[in-house]
């Protein structure tokens, strides 16, 4: 059964073999898709709260927590993505880029370089930015940026307190924040992700 997906401004484009890879049979429009994925990434934030990890900063747990979050969507879920996308570092750097992330991460916690909203901001920016799976990138990257404020002793982002999935004018307010982090001002992406 084939799939018709609507991809929405800044999302990523799933090749054949990634679409191929999709394992509900009956999802047929990107609104089932949308659905399906959600109550995939329900299950994957409560595995996330119940995980006790000193460090969620490693690439095991940035795999397993993609996993959990669509595991039941995509045969691929967990695994990096294995070609170039319309965003995101040469897949071939994807495990070098996040060890890089990584490391400027824990430096910026033990060196308290920016206040523990932006620094989770920023580790958010630039997961997307690597765009290390096939598809869910923004999805996880706020998942993570979420449990790495927890940790930093703050609460939870609010993302703009709407789904950022469809075609609205917070998921607009979102992108363009990305797009002026890019540019190094973070101030947008740090306001979203309180609004």
């Amino acid at each position: 059964m084939a799939v018709n997906l609507d991809y929405l401004p800044g999302a990523t484009p799933l090749d054949a073999d990634e679409l191929a890879a999709l394992i509900p049979q009956h999802i047929t429009t990107q609104g089932e898709l949308n659905e399906w994925e959600q109550l995939n990434i329900l299950q994957g934030e409560a595995w996330a709260r119940k995980q006790q990890r000193k460090d969620l900063l490693d690439e095991g747990f940035v795999r397993q927590l993609h996993k959990q979050m669509f595991n039941e969507t995509w045969k691929w879920a967990g695994a990096f993505r294995k070609s170039d996308k319309n965003i995101g570092v040469d897949w071939r750097q994807i495990g070098v880029r996040l060890r890089d992330l990584f490391a400027d991460v824990h430096y910026q916690i033990d060196n308290n370089t920016f206040a523990p909203d932006e620094i989770a901001v920023r580790f958010h920016h630039r997961l997307v930015f690597i765009h290390p799976f096939p598809n869910g990138n923004g999805r996880h990257a706020r998942l993570m940026a979420d449990l790495l404020v927890v940790k930093l002793n703050r609460p939870r982002f609010t993302w703009g307190s709407k789904s950022l999935v469809e075609a609205t004018a917070v998921r607009d307010r979102y992108i363009q924040a990305l797009r002026s982090a890019d540019q190094h001002d973070y101030q947008p992406l740090c306001a979203f992700a309180r609004s």
